[in-house]
């Protein structure tokens, strides 16, 4: 569960927000000139980033008020928390120095191209009995 600081009303539950979607989608400036795939691009289109994604924020059961949050799709770390108007800051300057960040390294599971070493694990179950009643 995550633990989200509202910039009105402090470090409070998940469960008392409501997600609102990418934020910084800039509305068009002439809608009445959009045909209808261009439409259906402004309302359902979004970017599915990997990484620091900007999202809108409802404080709901608290102060009832709109937020802008900088949150890592992957690790669910937020990096920061900013009011509605406000540019996105720089994910590289708003993550912490020990930000979590899956490992990079030619031999980690999560991100390299080198498989993990399976040469002492067997597939083959080990020779038990089955249990009384059982079929095989």
């Amino acid at each position: 569960m995550l633990l989200i600081s509202c910039p009105n009303c402090g470090s409070r539950d998940e469960t008392e927000f409501h997600y609102g979607g990418q934020a910084h989608v800039p509305y068009p400036e002439n809608p009445n000139e959009l045909n209808d795939r261009e439409w259906a691009e402004f309302l359902f289109y979004r970017d599915n980033t990997k990484g620091a994604f900007a999202e809108r924020w409802l404080h709901s059961t608290g102060c009832r008020q709109w937020f802008n949050m900088l949150r890592d799709t992957v690790t669910y770390e937020i990096q920061a928390v900013y009011p509605m108007g406000t540019a996105r800051p720089d994910a590289a300057a708003a993550a912490a120095p020990d930000s979590g960040t899956a490992s990079t390294a030619p031999d980690s599971t999560t991100t390299g191209t080198t498989a993990p070493d399976i040469s002492g694990t067997s597939t083959t179950p080990a020779s038990t009995p089955a249990p009384e009643g059982a079929t095989t």
